[in-house]
């Protein structure tokens, strides 16, 4: 969008002139990409295309998720009963906010009211933001899955169980991931889905002393694929490096999920359309 108006080899490309841009025209033209659903399809379409299939292994796989910032301070971070008027010169108001107690079950932010305050681990600093979540194959490292949810403690695992739905079809497949999987719940709804969890074992001591308990034992730890698994789940984060810091994720321009994920997830495809050359040419 800014390239358009900057720089007349993008207008060319696209067919326009000179004075043939209307920013509403690109307004009605998202409205109609978002409710079609074009980047979850072009996602799709990138990673079945008939070349890039063979590519991709269809029984391993990774998850894991990913803070996205919101377009919204923590100014705009207010009691939802709260009149937040703007300040006497009708700019936006001061606000001394530290020291409050604020929660996201009486708090929301006036600015993007889906944005959700979360911090990503204890001395962190808590903001306002998404969670983006990917599902990578494990024989290339290529992103076959990606969807965007209200940040919360809870959203890693649900996104995974939605992401790994279509793939549990046609038989078992095992699933690496981080620490922060390793969840009684939900490793029992992995192996009823027929998944098995090849997530690294949480076994610290939790803040009262007591050794957290994990479902992840001898019988998956001894397999040489489970060591695989928790090699290659780290490659994940490249997808993410690379999204965050090329595609401008890590602090989004877009408020509400619907438009987040659609940017999100559109970052993702471009991901893997940025490594498929050198992949399909030393295919053989």
């Amino acid at each position: 969008m800014e390239q358009l108006d900057f720089n007349i080899l993008f207008r060319w490309f696209v067919g326009l002139g000179l004075d043939d841009w209307v920013a509403s025209t690109f307004c009605k033209n998202r409205d109609r990409l978002l409710e079609a659903e074009v980047s979850a399809k072009l996602l799709a379409g990138v990673v079945e295309h008939k070349k890039v299939r063979r590519l991709l292994s269809r029984d391993h796989f990774s998850v894991d998720g990913t803070l996205i910032e919101a377009w919204a301070s923590a100014k705009s971070f207010r009691p939802k009963n709260d009149d937040h008027g703007g300040g006497s010169d009708g700019g936006n108001a001061e606000r001394d906010f530290h020291g409050e107690k604020r929660r996201n079950d009486t708090h929301q932010s006036t600015t993007d009211p889906e944005a959700r305050l979360y911090r990503k681990g204890n001395g962190k600093e808590s903001k306002l933001c998404y969670m983006g979540h990917a599902l990578m194959e494990n024989r290339n490292g290529l992103a076959v899955g990606a969807m965007v949810t209200q940040a919360n403690g809870t959203a890693e695992r649900v996104a995974a169980l939605e992401l790994v739905k279509r793939h549990t079809q046609s038989g078992r497949i095992t699933l690496g991931a981080d620490k922060a999987y390793d969840v009684q719940d939900f490793v029992e709804k992995l192996r009823k889905r027929k998944v098995t969890p090849h997530m690294a074992v949480q076994d610290h001591l939790s803040k009262i002393g007591k050794r957290r308990k994990t479902k992840i034992d001898g019988r998956t730890t001894r397999h040489a694929g489970y060591r695989t698994s928790q090699r290659v789940c780290k490659r994940i984060e490249e997808i993410f490096g690379w999204a965050k810091v090329q595609a401008g994720q890590a602090k989004t321009k877009f408020i509400g999920r619907r438009r987040i994920e659609a940017s999100f997830t559109l970052a993702i495809a471009a991901s893997n359309l940025m490594r498929l050359p050198k992949l399909l040419g030393a295919s053989p």
